[in-house]
């Protein structure tokens, strides 16, 4: 990992975090306590990537979508780790909300972090047609169409008869896992109304190659690092990119994708290394 792109990611993390909790400044009680420390101690990834899209286009004033999807991303969260759910106890090293507080206010603190993700979109100091185009795609991503689709297929497939195929997984975690992803490497280009097809392919393959790598640390991982349980797929008898092309392939695989990102950025020339150094941590990393 580079110098250039650690600072970065530490520096996006940071003004996302102070962000939303300056925005939560004067509320009091465990909701908004639970917004706050649920949006705390991530490497920011998601904040990043809308960051840095926006400064190749020339865009300073991306922060308020940074924080709308470090918000929509550790709703996301909350929710996934209740009992209902894949119930666990640990995130990011540290108890889960409905763990420190309880399941009714885990589930309130991640209504009110979806809720909070559109009001910070529609601040980005943007036209109203890239705050509409923000918004919209935004709700695309983190519904039906996006992540609850792909966590509802997800839970489908623990149950189904038959595991699921490598283009069904393919597809599935396209949604669960890429589509936050996805929209906040399109972004920066949204904001400006510029041409996004070179960051959606970027975007795409990203996504895909950090699932990838999600399944590998579930195997290879361990808890203390990893900051949460480890082994639970395998346990699960789930299928997973893992499963179905083995550790080596699953590694291959993402070291493919990781390419085809980067590969992908050819248009912006050497501004975009950052997005590339941001592509090749993802498969690097050990949490």
């Amino acid at each position: 990992m580079t110098e250039t792109f650690q600072n970065a990611l530490n520096e996006a993390a940071a003004q996302a975090q102070a962000y939303i909790a300056q925005a939560l400044a004067g509320q009091t009680g465990s909701i908004a306590q639970g917004m706050i420390y649920a949006t705390q101690g991530g490497k920011a990834m998601r904040a990043f990537l809308v960051l840095e899209s926006a400064r190749l286009h020339g865009l300073t004033t991306a922060l308020p979508a940074a924080a709308a999807i470090e918000c929509m991303h550790a709703y996301s969260l909350v929710h996934d780790d209740l009992p209902c759910m894949d119930d666990d106890d640990l995130r990011r090293g540290q108890p889960t909300v409905h763990v420190k507080w309880d399941e009714a206010t885990a589930v309130l603190v991640g209504d009110a972090l979806q809720a909070m993700a559109f009001d910070c979109v529609l601040h980005v100091d943007a036209t109203a047609e890239a705050r509409i185009c923000l918004a919209q795609t935004l709700a695309q991503a983190s519904g039906l169409r996006g992540m609850v689709g792909g966590q509802a297929a997800d839970i489908a497939a623990e149950t189904a008869a038959t595991p699921l195929t490598l283009d069904e997984i393919t597809a599935l975690q396209a949604g669960k896992t890429g589509a936050l992803i996805n929209w906040a490497a399109m972004a920066g280009a949204r904001i400006a109304q510029a041409e996004t097809s070179a960051l959606k392919a970027y975007g795409d393959a990203l996504g895909l190659a950090f699932q990838i790598a999600d399944d590998i640390l579930d195997v290879t991982g361990d808890a203390a690092t990893m900051g949460k349980a480890v082994g639970k797929d395998a346990a699960a008898g789930k299928a997973t990119f893992v499963s179905l092309l083995g550790l080596d392939g699953a590694k291959r695989r993402a070291h493919y994708l990781v390419q085809e990102a980067c590969d992908a950025l050819s248009p912006y020339g050497d501004d975009a290394e950052t997005l590339k150094e941001a592509a090749r941590f993802v498969i690097a990393r050990t949490h």
